[in-house]
């Protein structure tokens, strides 16, 4: 392990390659544009590559064909960028690709303000595509965090052959702070279940008892097929309810399975509070300041941060949320994550607070935003 001083996105680019990035595919838009010009410097001397491509869905879908030619595989964008990347998800989820999409939010609708950031994302990296699916979705505060949860990303991708989305925004991206960055050997990097079966008997969509099927590549001897339709376990469409039903449930339940490794949340001074904030991303690195804050001042509030926003650990979250008479939630949005936490610590004491800024928050905004509900 090592210390280094390094932006957001190079945080980013960073942990892809420890996590065994080969194949970076992208079109520039602010602001995670710094993101591919670092890879394409750093990459080439692993044995990766990166592509500009001429728009967004090509990127997104280069990507997933390189994820079919057996090596790991990411793009990153922006929230227009993103919002053209929708098929490409969908289609990720329907074939099970291990992949890895960085949005790096900015403010929107449209092409808003390039250079500014929001949380008004969050849905969309939900919900992106059409159809029934969780989608892992990561939001990280600082650059270790940045690096940290990317390695996570790429983990939870090739464990359960999964999309899944990195949520950064432009404060965290461009922000350097000194980070501690990992060798070969001191991290858990997980690579996709591979057949043990012959070709002969190999079906490409039979899942094990995670409910993840083993994925052959091209090349490797196995009939690959890449179905984008309702498909059954030997990968043949089929347009029967049975066969929907089933691959629905499945796609379904092994995310929902694997919450427990998916899931991650952080609490300070959530065990003796009347009162706990709940945050994430940029706007939580100003939270925890003035929570410490009111706590100085005698206030018995606490703190928690969701770095997983999608799907969320339900029990978890309760029982932190529990002993609370008051639950805030703070967003720089109009109210994304906490529907979901109003609906898990109830409504009745759950209060939506947004700090919506294009700017970084600042202390005074949030501890306003915190205090007219104490």
């Amino acid at each position: 392990m090592r210390r280094e001083f390094l932006s957001g996105n190079r945080a980013i680019a960073e942990a892809a390659i420890l996590s065994g990035l080969k194949f970076y595919a992208g079109y520039p838009i602010t602001p995670a544009s710094d993101l591919m010009e670092y890879l394409a410097e750093k990459l080439p001397s692993y044995g990766g590559i990166v592509v500009q491509f001429e728009d967004e869905i090509a990127s997104i879908n280069a990507a997933i064909g390189a994820s079919w030619a057996g090596v790991k595989a990411m793009t990153a964008t922006s929230g227009p960028g993103f919002s053209l990347m929708a098929e490409g998800v969908s289609l990720a989820v329907a074939t099970e690709t291990p992949v890895v999409v960085v949005d790096i939010m900015r403010a929107g609708p449209s092409t808003g303000i390039p250079t500014k950031a929001t949380q008004s994302d969050v849905y969309q990296a939900r919900w992106l595509a059409h159809g029934d699916y969780t989608i892992p979705v990561f939001a990280p505060w600082s650059v270790q965090d940045c690096y940290d949860m990317t390695i996570k990303s790429f983990n939870v991708a090739e464990k359960f052959r999964t999309p899944v989305v990195l949520l950064s925004d432009a404060n965290i991206a461009h922000m350097w702070e000194t980070l501690y960055v990992r060798e070969p050997g001191e991290v858990e990097i997980i690579e996709r279940k591979k057949p043990s079966v012959p070709p002969e008997e190999y079906r490409p969509y039979q899942p094990g008892e995670d409910l993840v099927p083993p994925m052959a590549v091209f090349g490797e001897g196995y009939k690959v097929i890449v179905e984008s339709l309702v498909h059954d376990e030997l990968g043949y469409y089929r347009q029967d309810s049975v066969t929907y039903r089933e691959m629905i449930a499945r796609l379904n339940e092994k995310i929902r399975r694997g919450v427990g490794y998916i899931y991650e949340q952080e609490e300070y001074w959530v065990e003796d509070s009347d009162a706990v904030v709940v945050a994430y991303g940029s706007t939580a690195r100003m939270v925890y300041p003035v929570v410490k804050a009111l706590r100085q001042k005698g206030a018995r509030v606490g703190f928690l941060r969701l770095k997983t926003l999608w799907p969320l650990d339900e029990e978890r979250l309760w029982r932190a949320l529990s002993r609370a008479g008051k639950v805030i939630v703070v967003e720089n949005n109009t109210g994304r994550v906490y529907l979901d936490v109003a609906r898990i610590a109830g409504s009745a004491r759950t209060f939506f607070s947004p700090v919506i800024t294009v700017d970084p928050p600042k202390f005074n905004e949030v501890m306003e935003a915190v205090a007219k509900w104490l």
